[in-house]
């Protein structure tokens, strides 16, 4: 990678499409971690690149609001801000508190160490499917099917709607690509789709609730009041693309990575028994290739961050990408170490109210489903050129040949 000059830094959707910018990310941590970084159809933000300052924010959600201008780089319609303030990841405390508390319990490590079995099952059935000596696509024929088997026995889909929510969320977080958004209505007609679906489940669960997460939805209160049908809705899909998209490209990542690492894949087939190792594989795994580039706040005052003034309405963006390869944290940042400990990423976020509900079940389902591959062929070759999301806001791989062996 060609090491920029400060005035070239470019952060948008485009410079992800080709590549996840490190070599811009080490400038900006070495000569200017608070950066002020235009947009070309508005006023800019600060890009935050110290690990230190990504926690810092993240703990202050009185100061750092993610409900005053949404939790995305460019600035939303009316209409956008009114829903996402319904979604988790929308909401300030209190009100974030209160509504976490609905869905806590079926993310508690508790209930993850239930489904751990369960996860293992389903992974090893994912693994025998695959043929060896054959090539496949690994995004749609694994990596997306055991998130979305989970999430959606968890919220109470029935399996004949998998297909369509993989579609769906594609639509949805795909907006500034277009394989997925065939049109700029396109996100818009997904919601809709998704929401008649939450209707009609949610319609059934009222009369007939069953120990799944939409029932809990239906029948539970906040501040004593019933969730109105569009919360409910805007639970559904929330819970569904962090679900379903992220840990899909945690593992698309994880598998590129061991696909690309020689040394990698045979220590880690040679030791696919190794609980310890692999622990610590997953925790750099996630370092490595974290699922969601970055998390925006707007200032609620006027404020300084490493002596950089910042107004209040000002955006301060979180690279989490770049807190992960904070060489003041890290040992030898760019060096993917699968015995890394201790190893603190911020790939859930930086700690506070927004730390990732379902960081538990992430790192279930990779450790399951990477180490059921690897039994089953532990050898993995790439057949052609991996192609990468054109998103600012999402870490995906949207096409990944493989052949296992």
């Amino acid at each position: 990678m060609t090491a920029p000059a400060l005035n070239e830094v470019n952060l948008l959707e485009d410079t992800w499409a080709r590549e996840v910018p490190h070599a811009q990310f080490k400038l900006l941590r070495r000569e200017d971690p608070v950066h002020w970084h235009e947009l070309p159809d508005g006023e800019g933000f600060f890009a935050i690149t110290k690990h230190e300052d990504i926690i810092k924010l993240s703990r202050d959600p009185e100061l750092w609001s993610v409900e005053k201008g949404s939790f995305f780089i460019r600035d939303q319609t009316d209409q956008s801000l009114e829903n996402l303030a319904l979604t988790l990841v929308g909401m300030d405390p209190p009100k974030h508190s209160r509504f976490r508390k609905l869905v806590n319990a079926a993310f508690a490590p508790r209930m993850i160490r239930k489904l751990t079995e369960d996860i293992k099952r389903r992974a090893d059935l994912l693994a025998q499917k695959i043929e060896p000596g054959t090539e496949l696509e690994f995004v749609e024929t694994v990596a997306s099917r055991l998130p979305l088997e989970v999430i959606c026995e968890m919220m109470g889909i029935p399996p004949e709607d998998e297909d369509h929510i993989i579609d769906w969320s594609n639509r949805m977080v795909g907006f500034q690509d277009p394989d997925f958004r065939t049109t700029p209505e396109d996100g818009t007609v997904a919601a809709a789709e998704i929401y008649l679906r939450c209707n009609q489940l949610a319609e059934e669960r009222q009369t007939d609730p069953r120990d799944d997460i939409v029932s809990a939805l239906v029948h539970g209160e906040v501040d004593g009041e019933k969730l109105t049908t569009h919360e409910i809705n805007m639970f559904f899909v929330t819970l569904i693309v962090a679900g379903n998209e992220t840990t899909r490209n945690l593992l698309s990542g994880a598998l590129l990575e061991i696909a690309q690492n020689d040394a990698l894949r045979e220590d880690l087939a040679r030791n696919v028994e190794d609980d310890a190792l692999w622990r610590s594989a997953t925790e750099e795994f996630l370092r490595w290739n974290g699922s969601i580039h970055n998390f925006r706040r707007t200032a609620t005052r006027d404020t300084e961050v490493r002596g950089v003034k910042i107004r209040e309405g000002q955006k301060a963006v979180l690279f989490y990408t770049s807190g992960n390869r904070d060489e003041d944290i890290f040992e030898n940042p760019d060096v993917f170490d699968p015995r890394r400990t201790p190893n603190d990423h911020v790939t859930f976020g930086g700690g506070g109210p927004h730390f990732c509900l379902g960081s538990g079940l992430a790192r279930t389902e990779i450790n399951a489903q990477l180490r059921a591959i690897l039994r089953r062929c532990p050898n993995v070759e790439l057949t052609g050129e991996h192609r990468r999301m054109r998103s600012d806001f999402i870490n995906g791989i949207k096409y990944l040949p493989v052949r296992f062996s």
